[in-house]
């Protein structure tokens, strides 16, 4: 898929929206308890940068708050705009997200280091959505926002 708004292979706009970034949900996130994992210290990470991180665990179904902040179950309950939703999902378990992802309307949904589905980036791109794919957040918020 080589749609204009699949900018995974586009470096400056990969930074720009890395730059622009404020407020991104990260859907799949890990508890404390998992501080070893990419779905915990890559947000932990974004937060320590300044980014407001909205946590949207799939599992850990008694958990109220993950670093600090409160959680919720769907990623379109999150109130106000998201610049950025960061997946950390299996490949094959991303579609079961996409009403999700649909009904939020974030500016981007970014699938994380070994995450690829290319007919759910087809149906985000449909519908206005950016789409990173296969790329590690941590890594390129690292690179274009000058920071960590």
């Amino acid at each position: 898929m080589n749609d204009i708004r699949d900018i995974s292979h586009d470096e400056s706009r990969v930074g720009e929206l890395v730059r622009a970034a404020r407020r991104i949900a990260v859907l799949g996130i890990k508890t404390e308890a998992q501080s070893d994992q990419p779905a915990f210290y890559v947000p932990s990470y974004l937060k320590s940068a300044g980014v407001e991180v909205i946590p949207v665990p799939v599992y850990y179904p008694d958990v109220k708050t993950i670093l600090g902040q409160q959680v919720y179950r769907r990623v379109a309950d999150v109130p106000g705009p998201i610049d950025i939703v960061d997946v950390f999902r299996r490949s094959q378990d991303v579609a079961a997200h996409l009403d999700d992802l649909l009904a939020a309307r974030p500016r981007a949904v970014w699938l994380q280091s070994g995450i690829r589905n290319d007919q759910v980036a087809e149906r985000l791109v449909e519908a206005g959505i950016l789409v990173v794919q296969d790329r590690c957040l941590m890594v390129d918020h690292r690179r274009h926002a000058g920071r960590g």
